[in-house]
């Protein structure tokens, strides 16, 4: 299905955090992050909260993980992994210490990664 950059740029105008409104016009601006831009740029409701103990689940030692919305802190994670995402709560970064994983933001991941590589999207 084909994404309307016109539909995202609407939905834009209605967003009011100026640091959310920057990484949606940087998604826009790579292909690849377009169906990234889509679902950020659309109602909170489309957004998730993941805790430690899932991302710890579903991914392995070295990935690149990007969660549309916020990560929260139940659980443990045993692996080093990178983790980009729109928020995490303060816990949930004291935690990433531990294993010496990494959080970035996702506007920093769209700026450092433009072609979308080696990225595993967790809902």
């Amino acid at each position: 299905m084909k994404i309307s950059k016109t539909k995202i740029k609407s939905h834009l105008r209605k967003k009011t955090n100026p640091e959310l409104k920057e990484t949606i016009l940087a998604a826009l601006k790579n292909p690849a992050w377009n169906k990234i831009a889509k679902t950020i740029s659309s109602s909170t409701r489309s957004y998730s909260s993941i805790n430690l103990f899932q991302i710890d689940n579903q991914t392995t030692a070295g990935d690149t993980v990007v969660i549309l919305g916020k990560v929260l802190s139940k659980g443990k994670l045993t692996k080093k992994i990178r983790i980009c995402a729109l928020a995490i709560s303060q816990t949930a970064k004291e935690e990433l210490k531990s294993t010496k994983s990494e959080f970035v933001t996702l506007l920093e991941e769209i700026n450092k990664n433009k072609k979308a590589e080696g990225l595993k999207i967790l809902k």
